[in-house]
């Protein structure tokens, strides 16, 4: 699905003030996402914004799936990489500072009215520092919010059976690598995991990563209409 562009799209930078707050006072735009990744090493063959790159095509899509009412707010492309640094072309933003624009990209999207934030998460690097401080954005902010890895929309069992492998999700091996194959293949070189001492992402497929990506996208999209639908509520934890 593509985006149309203009005052529809799903993308809040690309609205002009106007259209933003007149979509928001015709009852669309309830649910922002934002997505949030990295820019790291992914061994030989895959590229580098791979991370980030998947989840703003995860995001879009679920968006358009449930437009008018989704938007998009992609905040940065770097993520908590701390441990891939030997490897040059890896980006990293301490714990600290990144878990601070994440927390004033929330606040920001509160403060523009959204009902619903979700944190559309594509680092694994990302999970433990998040959720170690997400108690404290539930207590902070009256909205319905969430912080989910893209791939937990994944069945486990569906994704085994699609890979040969069965490792899922993994880094930058079967599962990465055959998404990437289906999304965006200009950022995948084969050729190269013959100099890499993993060779497990030889054998991914761009029709397993599509079918993958059919079936997240469908399960995704459940869960944000859901949340959109006041179905599924945000618990917030007790104050002490």
């Amino acid at each position: 699905m593509q985006d149309a562009g203009g005052s529809k799209s799903v993308w809040v930078g690309k609205l002009t003030r106007r259209e933003f707050r007149e979509r928001r006072l015709q009852g669309e735009l309830s649910v922002c996402l934002i997505p949030v990744a990295a820019t790291e090493q992914h061994l030989e063959h895959l590229a580098m914004e791979h991370d980030y790159r998947s989840c703003l095509y995860v995001a879009e899509q679920i968006a358009l799936r449930l437009t008018p009412h989704v938007a998009v707010a992609p905040l940065m492309h770097v993520g908590i990489s701390e441990h891939h640094m030997k490897h040059p072309g890896t980006l990293t933003a301490s714990p600290g500072s990144w878990i601070g624009v994440v927390w004033d990209g929330v606040r920001s999207a509160v403060e523009a009215g959204f009902d619903h934030v979700i944190v559309l998460n594509g680092h694994g690097g990302n999970i433990a520092p998040m959720e170690g401080v997400w108690s404290q954005f539930l207590q902070r902010y009256e909205a319905n919010l969430f912080f989910k890895s893209y791939w937990e929309f994944v069945d486990p069992d569906f994704a085994h059976a699609c890979l040969e492998t069965g490792r899922f999700p993994g880094h930058a091996q079967e599962f990465e690598t055959a998404i990437a194959m289906a999304i965006f293949p200009e950022n995948v070189r084969m050729e190269a995991i013959s100099d890499q001492v993993d060779q497990e992402p030889r054998v991914a497929t761009a029709e397993a990563g599509q079918k993958i990506l059919d079936h997240l996208l469908e399960k995704g999209g459940q869960f944000v209409d859901s949340v959109r639908r006041n179905e599924i509520k945000a618990e917030i934890p007790p104050f002490h």
